[in-house]
């Protein structure tokens, strides 16, 4: 542990004087009669959810993270036993590539995903996997790590609107109940951003009504907002560091609005850290740098704001370190740590103490707690178990799993934990320890990256790639979480 007191020494930055190289057109959008949800050939429908249990809290997922935008959901009243099989599967739907999440609002479920040399999005019923509409365009992206070449960032609703972002960079704004195209923008080509390492993955956020990106331009803007309604940008901040595949997040600090940006892909010598910025205008309060040395490395993980304090944390020999935020705009380190360095799954923090995987690649991953306020290691664990793996011809055999690379959703006083083959475990977390609670094996496929999403009681889970036991290629899956009562 090392712990540092230090203190920014320059003020806020005002967003420099960028220009919109191509504001959109947008459309007159014909008066449309929203389509009816019609079954849908690439969904297989299992069986219907239970009714909301009294009293329970339900809610919209509209973006990344959740609601409040940290992986932490409000409902209550969720299911926390199941049987051998796991919770009911409600429907399962084909999927094409890439590692996009769901976002859900009331009737209307959206994804993104890639099927041949078109990305796609298609409007769903979150409970039936009916289906309203779908709009389709181009895209060439291939991804030069052999990793598949579909969209990474998930779409975001607010109101009427969706915007999805693809694996080029192209920004769409369309209309939820229609999918008819309200404004477009091939960010990438505009602002000549080279293709990162693994393409776009950065989610765009809804800020009032700005729509905030982590462009990367070279030479800036490193971040812009655009209005959310006309697509046009109203400002463009920072030059130094590039697109990352952490998104955006808001927070409230000193009763101020701001938004955190973790910054830093494809650079060389590798450059990235964070941005804390005034989302009215595009002033930097400071910028921390924080970033591996590895030049085949990002920063992929999206900050984490509790109360006046900022997490950050990065892996490939990174760690993690927390900031102090202060009432005049600057920050002070309140510590550094190598023992908590987030890939791509962003920690949670809960009653003063942050949770999150540690680890680079699948066999050096743990589960860690860490305090807050010291950057204390309360405890490290590796979740695993032995597995019987079973394979289509009936052979069996046994081998050690885990949850390895995991990504962790706090809700209704637990942690639900989706592992990187597919496991899906309820684990009671607290500084005083571990506890597994309930655990099922979804699907047995590699790359399970994705957050899960939950809303009204129903778990939607993204299998990326095929299942290596029962051989079923990439879906996005249903399951009823809704308790009895």
């Amino acid at each position: 542990m090392k712990k540092l007191v230090l203190f920014a020494a320059m003020a806020a930055f005002a967003a420099e004087p960028f220009r919109d190289p191509a504001p959109p057109a947008v459309a007159k959008l014909e008066d449309r009669k929203p389509p009816e949800a019609k079954p849908y050939g690439n969904v297989k429908v299992h069986g219907k959810p239970k009714p909301l249990a009294a009293g329970a809290v339900a809610e919209d997922w509209v973006s990344f993270l959740g609601p409040t935008h940290n992986g932490i959901s409000p409902e209550t009243k969720i299911l926390k036993t199941w049987g051998r099989d796991g919770p009911k599967l409600l429907w399962e739907m084909k999927k094409g590539t890439g590692y996009s999440s769901p976002a859900i609002k009331g009737q209307y479920l959206v994804y993104l995903h890639r099927e041949g040399r078109e990305e796609v999005v298609e409007c769903l019923h979150p409970e039936t996997g009916a289906k309203y509409w779908d709009f389709r365009y181009g895209t060439q992206f291939e991804d030069r790590y052999g990793y598949n070449n579909g969209a990474r960032s998930s779409p975001v609703i607010d109101g009427d609107y969706v915007y999805t972002y693809g694996a080029e960079g192209k920004l769409h704004a369309l209309k939820l109940t229609t999918g008819q195209v309200y404004w477009k923008r091939d960010i990438g080509k505009e602002f000549k951003v080279p293709q990162d390492f693994f393409g776009t993955a950065t989610t765009p956020l809804v800020e009032g009504d700005r729509l905030i990106l982590n462009i990367g331009a070279p030479g800036g803007p490193s971040v812009a907002a655009f209005d959310k309604k006309s697509g046009k940008m109203l400002w463009g901040t920072g030059t130094e560091w590039g697109p990352s595949y952490a998104s955006p997040v808001p927070g409230t600090v000193h009763g101020k609005r701001r938004v955190f940006v973790f910054a830093g892909g494809e650079s060389n010598p590798p450059t990235g850290g964070l941005y804390v910025i005034d989302p009215a205008n595009g002033a930097i309060d400071f910028r921390y740098p924080w970033r591996s040395r590895s030049y085949e490395s990002v920063n992929a993980a999206s900050p984490v704001v509790a109360g006046n304090q900022v997490f950050v944390s990065a892996s490939y020999r990174t760690g993690g370190s927390l900031l102090n935020l202060l009432p005049d705009g600057k920050h002070e380190v309140a510590w550094t740590s190598p023992e908590i360095g987030t890939h791509f799954n962003t920690a949670v923090e809960k009653d003063g103490y942050l949770y999150a995987f540690d680890g680079r690649n699948e066999p050096d991953a743990s589960l860690v707690c860490v305090e807050r306020k010291t950057g204390k290691v309360m405890w490290r664990w590796v979740p695993e178990w032995e597995e019987v793996l079973t394979t289509q011809d009936g052979s069996q055999r046994k081998q050690q799993l885990g949850t390895f690379r995991g990504t962790l959703l706090y809700v209704d006083g637990h942690f639900l934990c989706l592992g990187e083959l597919g496991h899906l475990l309820w684990l009671e977390l607290t500084p005083q320890g571990h506890k597994e609670l309930a655990r099922t094996w979804l699907f047995a496929a590699r790359e399970t990256w994705s957050l899960p999403v939950l809303s009204r009681g129903l778990l939607y889970v993204s299998q990326h790639s095929r299942d290596m036991l029962r051989n079923t290629g990439p879906r996005l899956l249903c399951y009823d979480l809704r308790a009895a009562k």
